[in-house]
């Protein structure tokens, strides 16, 4: 519960670089006024989260370029990395964009595809994108500076991004395995996926759906949620509404992530229980 040095912030406390952080941007007359002094050819934002003001937007000589992590117009907005995965894309990329008074609604520079691979999670596609973001961010202001490039306009059809809150991330055995499966990915490491068991909030950190020859002697006519194998040798298996879930990486309350196989050695989860 400490506030730390962003590594920008960081960086540049290291370097004795000045570094600038407001409460807020807009209305802020001091801040704008410092930024202006400044006479900055061009402002890069990465991951701000906030709508920059049109009066800060219009002070760089060349604007303000953003790195954003999709391929634009495809998910605007707070959670593109997380959403892509949630929603079984096997690419994205990263975009990268003059900001205007929108929500990553600006002019396309450039563009480059990531596979999005069936392990991958939020998290190592972070640190894939984040790669491919900053070599692409030093390749646009290049060709800004040089002048070989024109931003173009995003086509009009677009999906949209939200953040991602707590109530997005609970499991509903309404859904097929290999959705569960890509939401269990899409927030992991953070927020995580979670379901209830006898009332207690448990994290699932790691699933996939069981194979048709491994599902193939488990009951079928039982209700989503349904647990329907529950074996320290073997694992956990959940019922859904298309295919069987087998749980990989859990979570109880107050002890760390463990593999299924170890946390059934030590608890029970019976079989036949229905999950919220």
């Amino acid at each position: 519960m400490k506030v730390q040095y962003t590594p920008t912030k960081q960086f540049a406390v290291e370097k004795g670089i000045k570094s600038l952080q407001p409460e807020k941007i807009r209305k802020n007359e001091e801040f704008l006024n410092e930024i202006r002094n400044l006479k900055p050819d061009i402002i890069v934002v990465v991951a701000y989260g906030k709508i920059l003001p049109k009066e800060l937007l219009e002070i760089p000589r060349y604007g303000c370029m953003n790195v954003h992590g999709s391929l634009l117009p495809k998910y605007r907005g707070a959670a593109p990395i997380q959403w892509a995965i949630i929603n079984g894309e096997k690419t994205t990329g990263i975009t990268t964009m003059k900001l205007d008074t929108g929500m990553d609604t600006g002019d396309m520079y450039l563009t480059e595809e990531v596979e999005i691979k069936d392990d991958d999670t939020y998290g190592s596609l972070y640190e894939k994108l984040k790669v491919v973001g900053a070599k692409l961010a030093v390749k646009t202001l290049d060709c800004i500076v040089e002048k070989t490039i024109t931003p173009k306009k995003q086509p009009e059809s677009f999906t949209i991004a939200p953040m991602i809150f707590k109530e997005n991330c609970k499991i509903d055995y309404k859904n097929p395995a290999r959705t569960i499966v890509n939401l269990v990915r899409g927030v992991n490491p953070m927020p995580g996926a979670w379901t209830q068991i006898d009332g207690q909030v448990f994290k699932i950190w790691k699933a996939q759906e069981l194979s048709v020859d491994l599902a193939s002697g488990l009951k079928k006519d039982v209700n989503p949620g349904t647990v329907l194998l529950s074996n320290s040798k073997i694992g956990l298996y959940i019922a859904t509404s298309s295919g069987i879930l087998s749980v990989l990486e859990i979570q109880a309350p107050n002890l760390r992530r463990m593999e299924i196989k170890e946390y059934l050695r030590g608890h029970s989860i019976p079989e036949g229980i229905i999950l919220d």
